[in-house]
């Protein structure tokens, strides 16, 4: 099942399975920052207000992110 990295709950796994914005500068600062196809992804907390950031582990390394990025990256569910 797909879905945006937004949408996992506090814990899930998944798999990066797509990088995709229509703002090209993003979707440059997402692999840039080392997000990238087949990594896994898991979603360690939510801030406090609004859910905003989103604290996610990209490969055993923390990265805080804004909700329109966490958008930006599609997820399937880890198996």
């Amino acid at each position: 099942m797909s879905m945006r990295l937004h949408e996992l709950k506090k814990g899930e796994r998944a798999r990066v399975a797509e990088i995709s914005s229509a703002d090209a500068e993003l979707e440059a600062k997402l692999r840039e920052i080392g997000f990238a196809e087949d990594d896994d992804v898991e979603i360690v907390h939510y801030g406090p207000v609004a859910g905003k950031p989103i604290c996610a582990r990209l490969n055993q390394t923390l990265i805080a992110l804004r909700l329109e990025e966490a958008a930006a990256i599609e997820v399937e569910a880890a198996s």
